[in-house]
């Protein structure tokens, strides 16, 4: 079987334990990469996750807001988190995982959203967001400390005109303005990340892992954004088997507004 890697911020961990539990029996990723989890470290539900046959994890989790968790049939090491923008919210967890003949750095990310205005003069949480990649920055070399690299998680950030509904309707709306798009994109490219989704799926097809809890029928509407990504060092583009994005957990019972998305790779 491929090594497999998924993304999903669940957007409260305990809320959706069923699903997270539910999408593991029927996908059985190596690796999931939770956002959004809302929980603390003491009240993570790790034994569930345990019966499961996710003995390994790691977590870096508050109460209520932000939090990230990797959880893995695999052993984990060297788990490091960084702090952002010296604000104490959970927002970034590292870890190694062995998968073939490669050992793998596996960053888990949830960029911070940063509200309702694009201006950074009169939106600190948007000037929050734009400081926050640029600390991201700091994360660039691929091969830092000797391993390839994956960069996964809920980035916050619709980079492509084909990455949401409507490219000209949501250039003033944040996740999808120039600002956004373009640092972020300056930062992939300048840090040697290869944006493994649109190397798997060409630039020209919409994609979408995100819909709106506002629409009436979010399927109808389909007004959607890509806003979590996987990543990669270059040496993984050849290794890389597929990529799922599970549209239909959007409309599973008390969904989270994101989907898994899932990667799978020739590494073992």
């Amino acid at each position: 079987m491929p090594f497999s890697v998924a993304t999903w911020n669940i957007n409260s961990v305990r809320l959706r334990l069923d699903l997270v539990l539910q999408f593991l029996r029927d996908y059985q990723p190596d690796m999931l990469c939770l956002q959004e989890t809302k929980c603390p470290d003491d009240l993570f539900p790790r034994e569930a996750f345990h019966m499961a046959g996710y003995e390994h994890i790691e977590i870096s989790g508050q109460k209520g807001y932000h939090g990230v968790a990797t959880i893995s049939r695999r052993p984990l090491t060297e788990p490091a988190r960084v702090g952002f923008c010296n604000i104490a919210d959970c927002r970034h967890l590292s870890t190694i995982v062995t998968a073939g003949s490669k050992r793998l750095r596996i960053h888990n990310f949830y960029v911070p959203a940063g509200g309702d205005e694009p201006d950074p003069a009169i939106n600190p949480k948007f000037a929050h967001k734009l400081g926050f990649l640029e600390e991201m920055k700091a994360m660039n070399a691929v091969y830092g400390d000797g391993h390839a690299s994956l960069l996964v998680g809920d980035l916050n950030i619709a980079p492509l005109e084909t990455d949401v509904w409507s490219h000209k309707q949501l250039l003033k709306v944040v996740s999808h303005t120039p600002i956004e798009t373009e640092t972020f994109e300056a930062l992939r490219k300048n840090g040697g990340w290869s944006d493994l989704m649109r190397h798997y799926i060409p630039p020209h097809e919409k994609i979408y892992t995100w819909w709106s809890y506002r629409a009436a029928d979010w399927a109808a509407a389909d007004r959607g954004r890509r806003l979590d990504h996987i990543w990669g060092s270059p040496d993984l583009e050849n290794d890389l088997a597929s990529i799922t994005i599970l549209r239909e957990a959007r409309g599973w019972d008390r969904p989270s507004d994101h989907v898994p998305v899932i990667a799978r790779f020739n590494l073992d």
